[in-house]
């Protein structure tokens, strides 16, 4: 894995805009029509990391490309994206589980209804309010687990991994990036079928360990993307205390451990994330109370939101917190939850930051979350092209 050995590397959390191409095609592929689909498909991620190199990105990723959206908004990714790989589910037209209130007691914490957020009580006129700005889209239809889970996404990785490969061969990297699902996450739809949530976990894990297996087989870095570690923490009425919730929260750390078992720290990188709505996140739990449970993870680098306005002030965290030998930190220097396009001497101020508490090597610049279908796609390009001016700045700083 890529350190930052001589001057700042460049990457992003994952997602990128599709092109408007590639979601009619998507479109036409979800009502049957697949003519060309895969011709298409490989043409736009050869072209997509050719423009992440002409943007100054130095550890690629795919866009996310390979997985299922019709839509320019990928708010129903993961829904979709677990449909299409995983067999034991199936269309769950009611959906109950989205609203049912479960509420924790000490020592006992469970997820209530998917629909409900600490944060979205505190504010409902807010989250009600179309003209708010709020992130509030979901999917219509939501899977739910019905039997036995296992891997059916053999075909569409081998084309992810494919189509990636062939991308990076044609820009000249050595090094790129592709995205899966972590247990914890895939576990956050609706179950019938296992008897408990420990259960339903472990066998997320067994399912999704062949994905990883076949990227970091093809000599590609993976991914985890596990909003759940951090995100669940709204999701949970009453709030849990802080023991409570980073015991919850180890029994996904566990399994991803698991599902993760033989496969090279240095080839894995994990992405936390406090979600992507556009809320006001009041009741997101602190980094401080969350990056101890996430080091136990094993993998070379992690990921984290480190510049919207919620957290970035988490960045003295690692003033306290020894980074361990060998580990990379990929923070969040320019953010998914606003238009307005960071300045490359901001960009070049934050990365400093972190190169202070942590190492210059050990700092690779990233975005906060994936800004495919949270941005404009024009925006996230003048993101991605600041991100870069701003890391060059900060080498030019840090190795003057």
């Amino acid at each position: 894995m890529l350190n930052s050995a001589d001057n700042i590397q460049v990457t992003h959390a994952g997602s990128l805009p599709r092109t408007p191409e590639l979601i009619a095609a998507n479109a036409a592929k979800e009502l049957g029509n697949v003519e060309n689909f895969d011709a298409l498909l490989t043409e736009a991620v050869v072209d997509l990391v050719a423009r992440q190199k002409s943007l100054g990105v130095t550890v690629p990723g795919d866009g996310e490309y390979g997985k299922s959206m019709s839509s320019a908004v990928d708010y129903g990714a993961w829904w979709s994206y677990s449909f299409d790989r995983l067999a034991g589910l199936e269309i769950d037209e009611s959906s109950a589980w989205v609203t049912e209130r479960t509420l924790s007691e000490p020592g006992n914490v469970q997820l209530t209804g998917f629909g409900f957020r600490r944060d979205r009580a505190l504010f409902p006129a807010a989250y009600s309010d179309p003209e708010s700005g709020i992130f509030v889209g979901k999917p219509k239809l939501f899977p739910k687990v019905v039997g036995p889970l296992s891997y059916t996404g053999q075909a569409a990785i081998a084309s992810d991994v494919r189509n990636f490969r062939k991308g990076l061969e044609a820009s000249g990297y050595t090094e790129g990036f592709l995205t899966s699902l972590s247990p914890g996450s895939a576990s956050r739809i609706g179950n019938d079928h296992y008897a408990t949530q420990e259960e339903y976990i472990w066998a997320c894990a067994d399912a999704l360990r062949e994905e990883y297996l076949a990227i970091t087989g093809a000599g590609l870095i993976l991914q985890i993307d596990d909003p759940s570690i951090a995100e669940n923490f709204d999701q949970i009425e009453p709030e849990p205390s802080v023991a409570d919730y980073q015991a919850f929260t180890r029994i996904r750390v566990e399994a991803l451990n698991y599902a993760l078992r033989g496969i090279p720290e240095e080839q894995v990188r994990f992405h936390l994330c406090w979600g992507s709505w556009h809320g006001p996140h009041t009741t997101d739990i602190e980094m401080k109370n969350i990056v101890e449970v996430m080091l136990e993870i094993n993998a070379g680098a992690y990921s984290f939101e480190a510049a919207n306005v919620r957290h970035e002030h988490e960045w003295r965290v690692w003033e306290e917190v020894a980074l361990p030998e060998g580990k990379l930190i990929l923070p969040g220097i320019v953010s998914h939850a606003t238009n307005v396009v960071e300045h490359p001497e901001l960009v070049a101020d934050r990365i400093e930051r972190f190169a202070r508490a942590v190492g210059r090597e050990n700092v690779l610049a990233s975005t906060d979350c994936g800004l495919g279908g949270r941005v404009h796609p024009d925006i996230a390009l003048a993101k991605l092209r600041t991100l870069a001016e701003g890391a060059e700045l900060a080498s030019r700083r840090l190795w003057s």
